[in-house]
């Protein structure tokens, strides 16, 4: 019978970019894709974004597992983790963010804010991440879909009490129903966020009018 194990080897991972990170650089975004995207697609809703203010950077991530869509070949999809081998997964992630962030805010001025932004697959990733990394957000956006409930309770209170926390949600989200996002409200809250919670009329997607809401906050 055979007994599993595991080598931790160096591997190359992706991201993509919008503006370049410099002494001028003023906010700093990290936007998380949702199940079966890819960073170069889901970075181009935030064009707008950094076009209107040359003093942004976002920064797209790009989940570690690729496969192919349908079949055995055609368009490429990625997935920031499966149930397999779950944990080493969830721990090669968080470690590819955070020597990321390091690299992205090492280029800009001390104490850049910085708004994380998780859609979908991609709300679990930042959640998770957050818990384990080396900065503090000055905004964190959860875009259909929950802050996960398998982080460390101790460290996920003291993270989210007072952090400003917008969730938004489509009114015809085939994921979220009314009973999640409600108890996704009551939890953040107990834990002490500064909870906002937006709707738009559309289902599980982006939307370019609170994208841009929330790219006029200035502080964020």
């Amino acid at each position: 019978m055979s007994t599993e194990h595991h080598l931790v080897v160096p591997r190359t991972a992706r991201y993509h970019q919008l503006g370049t990170p410099s002494a001028a650089t003023r906010r700093v975004w990290f936007v998380c894709h949702g199940y079966r995207q890819l960073a170069a697609y889901f970075i181009r809703h935030f064009a707008a974004l950094a076009a209107a203010d040359p003093g942004l950077v976002v920064v797209a991530p790009e989940g570690l597992s690729r496969f192919y869509l349908h079949g055995h070949d055609g368009r490429v999809g990625t997935s920031w983790m499966t149930r397999d081998d779950r944990q080493h997964e969830i721990d090669d992630q968080i470690g590819f963010l955070n020597k990321l962030v390091g690299h992205v805010l090492g280029r800009c001025p001390a104490g850049v804010p910085v708004t994380l932004l998780g859609f979908s697959q991609g709300t679990a990733t930042v959640g998770r991440w957050l818990v384990q990394a080396p900065f503090r957000p000055a905004h964190l956006v959860l875009w259909a879909g929950t802050f996960p409930p398998d982080t460390n309770p101790e460290a996920t209170e003291q993270l989210v009490r007072n952090l400003p926390i917008t969730l938004v949600v489509g009114e015809h989200d085939e994921y979220l129903t009314p009973s999640l996002v409600a108890q996704q409200q009551a939890h953040l809250r107990q834990m002490g966020a500064l909870l906002a919670v937006r709707t738009f009329t559309g289902g599980h997607a982006l939307n370019q009018e609170i994208l841009a809401q929330l790219g006029s906050v200035k502080k964020a």
